[in-house]
């Protein structure tokens, strides 16, 4: 696996938490159903941390809110310090933040590296396109670099979503279930590159339903039912709570 250039992480004073993101009573409604009642958690930077819960639970509420694309009916988010709750996805993005998508978004009749370079900003076309080249080296996907957005297989978009995400240069990614609907082949090599990515300085913050994966990787969980956080902390100890084996087991 090649090396990334990321941006440094920020550093904080000995014995202090910093989170680089931090939600606080968040709630969602959408007509009569409660999505999100009172939810909060923190994530602290250079972390791996994951949110899980049955469906139904405001797992993709959550996110949608954290990434800009929904307004919160009450409670706060804040990025890097910055209250983020009422920016849309664009300013979101501009606090340092990357998202990939459960359903990927990639421009089908573009090529894979035409799909990183379109999103560049900032940056001159040799620069972005240089970029890109490095992300597909770091992911083992050089060999896609040619091929079209509907020629990749399911889990070939998974690799080239977070690929298009970090060519915003972020200090922290949202994953929307990376591991779903792929094999464990795959799944692991996924593990390596966010694994990679965390030591690199980068913050993740995902859902996903791969329990296998979750209770591997993160350094933090959540556990989410009916729109309220019923369980926090390490993976094993959130895995023994009897509360989250009925809610979610």
């Amino acid at each position: 696996m090649s090396t990334l250039t990321l941006a440094a992480p920020r550093s904080t004073a000995p014995g202090l938490r910093d989170d680089i993101l931090v939600v606080e009573g968040v709630s969602k409604r959408f007509g009569g159903r409660i999505a999100l009642d009172a939810a909060s958690l923190e994530v602290r930077r250079g972390s791996i941390t994951g949110v899980i819960g049955p469906n139904g639970s405001g797992k993709s509420t959550l996110f949608n809110i954290v990434a800009g694309a929904l307004p919160p009916d009450g409670g706060r988010v804040r990025i890097n310090g910055r209250d983020t709750t009422r920016h849309g996805p664009a300013q979101v993005c501009r606090e340092g933040v990357g998202r990939t998508f459960q359903i990927s978004r990639l421009f089908s009749e573009m090529t894979v590296l035409e799909n990183l370079v379109a999103i560049a900003h900032g940056k001159s076309d040799v620069e972005a396109v240089e970029r890109a080249r490095e992300l597909l080296d770091f992911l083992e996907i050089a060999g896609l670099r040619d091929k079209w957005g509907s020629e990749l297989s399911y889990g070939q978009r998974k690799l080239v979503e977070i690929a298009r995400a970090l060519m915003l240069e972020p200090t922290l990614m949202l994953l929307d279930e990376p591991f779903a609907g792929i094999n464990p082949r795959l799944q692991n090599r996924i593990v390596e590159h966010l694994d990679a990515l965390r030591r690199n300085g980068l913050t993740l913050f995902f859902i996903d339903h791969e329990m296998r994966i979750v209770l591997e990787v993160c350094d933090e969980l959540y556990v989410l039912a009916e729109g309220r956080v019923i369980a926090r902390g390490a993976p094993e100890a959130v895995r023994a709570d009897p509360a989250v084996a009925e809610a979610y087991f």
